[in-house]
């Protein structure tokens, strides 16, 4: 089985590439994030004429996740219970509503046998924020919901654009990140909380240079010089971990016009 997550950057913008994307590289499951379009605006049909069962969850211009799948699209679950919701803008001021809005970060559907979730955690703007407050809530509860999946199941993928560099070794200069979000001990511990509850991080390879990045700032010359950053990541169960065949960065999507800011990471798995 191939799968593969993209932080796509808005599936409208980019489904042209999107198409191609999925013509040329094939993947049985894809997990996208960011894919801006509402409950009913994504491009359901013109995925479908590729050979892809759609599940989708959206809220319009921001955020959304979606699950693209040729494989089975069984039991799917939009959001998770105890998600802490955001009380701001969605990017915009903080604390203007009385009450959290749930936002539309998570998927999850049994495709092929692997219990599949697409995830796009809050990016938290500054260590300081109240937005950054509720990417650790965040994360701590999709920790606790994905324990439960894992007592569930021993095939199990969670995937997508974390916002969170593992390690110092996932970003291009550790000191152009002092007193930024995405490096931050909490938001890693985090991470290695979430791996504790029983995921292995399987690291793709690049497909060029040294370093494993999956994202570049728009800004000129951050990819050509490969000023990026690791923050989507492929964790798995032991069980699909073992099968993993190849994992590679599809560097060649971040190239040409109209990118999206991010690369796709493809996972191939003997199951």
């Amino acid at each position: 089985m191939r799968l593969a997550t993209w932080n796509v950057n808005s599936v409208k913008a980019r489904l042209p590439r999107l198409l191609e994307w999925l013509e040329l590289a094939g993947p049985d499951v894809l997990c996208l994030q960011e894919t801006k379009v509402g409950a009913d605006g994504f491009p359901t049909e013109e995925v479908a004429a590729h050979g892809y069962a759609v599940a989708a969850h959206g809220e319009g211009r921001w955020n959304g996740v979606a699950l693209l799948s040729r494989v089975g699209l069984d039991d799917v679950v939009r959001g998770f219970e105890g998600d802490p919701g955001w009380a701001g803008e969605p990017g915009g001021e903080e604390g203007l509503f009385e009450s959290p809005r749930i936002e539309a970060r998570a998927i999850s559907a049994t495709c092929g046998g692997v219990r599949v979730w697409s995830v796009y955690v809050p990016n938290g703007r500054t260590p300081t924020s109240a937005h950054y407050t509720y990417k650790l809530q965040w994360l701590e509860v999709l920790r606790s919901r994905v324990a439960g999946e894992l007592a569930a199941t021993d095939r199990l993928v969670v995937c997508g654009d974390f916002n969170v560099a593992p390690t110092d070794a996932d970003v291009f200069d550790p000191a152009a990140f002092i007193g930024s979000t995405h490096v931050t001990a909490p938001e890693r511990d985090a991470l290695a909380a979430l791996r504790a509850a029983g995921l292995r991080d399987v690291v793709p390879a690049p497909m060029k240079g040294p370093n494993p990045f999956t994202y570049w700032d728009y800004r000129a010359g951050m990819f050509h010089q490969d000023k990026g950053m690791r923050i989507d990541l492929f964790y798995a169960s032991p069980t699909v971990a073992d099968g993993v065949k190849t994992a590679y960065i599809d560097r060649e999507a971040r190239k040409g016009k109209g990118p999206s800011d991010h690369a796709p990471v493809v996972v191939d798995i003997d199951l």
